[in-house]
């Protein structure tokens, strides 16, 4: 048990590696190796391996003794470019195997501590002017409203990068008509957006298989329990639901009428925000553009259109 312990804080210990000082290297890994029963100086040598590969200590990578050496096979190639192909492919072999769970278990915070510092690694630190600057305050140029479905991040489809999307996330991307007293949490977003961080484009953007607009198609008419807030919330959405059953549109299946009903919320959506006041205003200076979207997660497709004084035809990419 002390063994798999220390295993376990030695894992975690790889993963911040990269955040790490040789001082707290030289301190954590003594203590290490006095607790663990496990090959120790590999394991050790490999952390100063790991550390060495972001340039913190220079060109020249060292080792404890030769017996580190002689484990990873390096002797007679000191400098940092001479090892580049070599580090790689252990660090890759390292960090995979570290990274298996054991058992399958699923452990939530070592998850978000792996997130974390891929992107400490991988983005904060590989561009730390473009960071610096964001730290310095936030000029978006979209506001966008998408679903709060795991499936469909705009930061993740779209890519956008930080700074460059002010975001609202709910069941069904659904943005409700200006009221002050209802629905305050979307009225600051637009509201902050708009007169604050000044955006310049807002998306609406649906998505295929949404389950809130699969509840807003389907209830009350298939008699279930009805919830305590998603109800509520999906009712903004009437209007649209309302269109298509009344149009015929989206096929005969119900599945097909729910997809029509995503495209047909969004340009609900698109109606409603219209109706803030400070929408209307940046609309009527010319300062603001309302777009609409549609991401069909199992095609990979996404539509994209416009609106002025009407709905134009959506652009689909990749084209058909």
């Amino acid at each position: 048990m002390a063994s798999q312990l220390a295993i376990q804080r030695l894992k975690n210990l790889l993963r911040f590696a990269y955040l790490l000082t040789p001082s707290m290297i030289f301190g954590l890994t003594i203590h290490f190796m006095k607790i663990s029963d496990i090959d120790k100086k590999k394991l050790v040598s490999n952390l100063f391996l790991l550390k060495a590969t972001k340039g913190c200590w220079g060109h020249k990578i060292y080792a404890w003794d030769d017996e580190i050496n002689d484990n990873l096979g390096w002797h007679g190639c000191s400098e940092k470019e001479e090892l580049d192909d070599v580090v790689a492919a252990k660090i890759e072999k390292l960090m995979a195997e570290l990274q298996r769970p054991a058992d399958g278990h699923f452990d939530p915070v070592q998850r978000i501590v792996d997130g974390f510092i891929n992107f400490r690694v991988n983005k904060f630190e590989k561009y730390p002017d473009y960071y610096k600057e964001l730290a310095n305050g936030q000029s978006p140029k979209f506001l966008v409203f998408a679903c709060s479905d795991s499936r469909v991040s705009p930061s993740h489809i779209l890519s956008f990068q930080p700074g460059e999307a002010f975001m609202a996330r709910n069941i069904a991307n659904m943005v409700p008509t200006f009221n002050p007293l209802k629905y305050a949490g979307v009225g600051a977003v637009i509201e902050y957006a708009i007169t604050q961080l000044l955006v310049t484009n807002i998306l609406v953007i649906g998505h295929s298989r949404c389950g809130g607009i699969k509840r807003l198609m389907s209830h009350p008419e298939d008699n279930s329990v009805p919830f305590d807030f998603i109800d509520e919330w999906v009712k903004i959405g009437l209007p649209a639901k309302a269109k298509v059953i009344a149009n015929g549109q989206g096929g005969t299946t119900f599945e097909e009428q729910c997809e029509e009903c995503a495209r047909e919320a969004v340009n609900l959506s698109l109606i409603n925000l219209q109706t803030y006041p400070y929408i209307q205003k940046a609309l009527a200076e010319k300062n603001l553009a309302l777009k609409g979207g549609y991401y069909d997660f199992v095609h990979g497709v996404l539509e994209l259109w416009d609106v002025e004084s009407h709905i134009s035809p959506p652009i689909i990419l990749p084209a058909p």
